[in-house]
């Protein structure tokens, strides 16, 4: 690939790999120590001398980051990705499982990947000593749809009225991802999703919760949390009612930011048409990643 054209514009840059060259720069360093990791455990499983056999048309690292990058931010084909690069749809399809697996490895010992799960409060506590409001949200991502029956039923979103995967994501006032649980059905009720991992009761009552009407009942898990009120048909809301309604939303947006940002690359946001089913969960952490790394390179 012919990738020095893209660092001289900061547009066409952002553009191909959704972020920009100082953070390209400050990532490089880590990625390289993954994937020097990487090449060296398959040159023992090959039982060759480390370092052999032909280079292949992503000579150096600089050029496999940009390859993972590019393949998060625009989410092409196989087919699409080998054609530009050079090399067939197999070949890219299994460069593609290795660097974002070495982008993953790079992204945690950057400390910038989201928890998967809060086992107990002080884990909480440790993790996150300066929450004081915490934001959360139910996300959904259409993916193609399943030939049996029952995966159809079991993959059906009543809410957007097509198949999906779904995750909780949960962020701060400054608009990080903390907690991305692993993806589901999309069936699953956003308040059933939380409930399994126990997410809320694992959140001390000194820290507010907000949340949208997706998650009815989180006050009998988290008596700190901030909700708009529902109307009924006997009970509509009085003009008090819906101008608090407002104003928590308003407060409230941020958590719909963060996907907004993590968004950005088309792998999280576009229909899934991977066939691993792990690769669906690995799209949307590399997304969440890589939005909380953007956002401490820029502040």
């Amino acid at each position: 690939m012919h990738i020095q054209k893209a660092f001289k514009n900061v547009r066409l840059l952002k553009a191909l790999t959704g972020i920009s060259k100082a953070e390209f720069d400050n990532l490089l360093p880590t990625f390289a120590q993954c994937v020097h990791q990487e090449q060296r455990a398959r040159s023992v499983a090959k039982h060759r001398q480390f370092g052999g056999g032909a280079k292949g048309k992503l000579p150096n690292t600089e050029s496999k980051l940009f390859f993972a990058l590019m393949y998060l931010k625009t989410y092409p084909t196989f087919d699409f990705l080998g054609f530009i690069v050079g090399f067939d749809k197999s070949r890219a399809n299994r460069n593609t499982h290795v660097l974002l697996g070495a982008l993953e490895k790079a992204l945690g010992r950057k400390l910038v990947l989201p928890k998967r799960q809060i086992r107990s409060m002080d884990e909480f506590l440790e993790q996150f000593p300066e929450a004081k409001d915490l934001f959360v949200d139910g996300v959904e991502r259409p993916i193609q749809r399943p030939r049996k029956q029952r995966q159809q039923r079991k993959l059906y979103s009543g809410k957007k009225k097509t198949h999906t995967k779904k995750t909780v994501i949960m962020t701060d006032e400054n608009k990080h991802i903390l907690l991305a649980i692993p993806t589901k059905s999309g069936r699953r009720h956003d308040k059933r999703l939380a409930d399994k991992q126990s997410i809320f009761e694992r959140i001390p009552e000194t820290v507010t919760l907000w949340a949208d009407t997706g998650f009815q009942g989180i006050h009998k898990q988290h008596h700190n949390s901030m909700m708009p009120m529902k109307a009924t048909k006997q009970n509509p809301l009085t003009y008090e009612q819906k101008q608090e309604n407002k104003l928590i939303s308003s407060l409230r947006v941020i958590v719909e930011h963060a996907i907004g940002g993590a968004k950005r690359f088309k792998a999280f946001a576009d229909v899934y048409r991977n066939k691993k089913v792990y690769l669906e969960d690995r799209l949307m952490l590399l997304a969440c990643g890589l939005w909380n790394f953007h956002l401490n390179h820029t502040t």
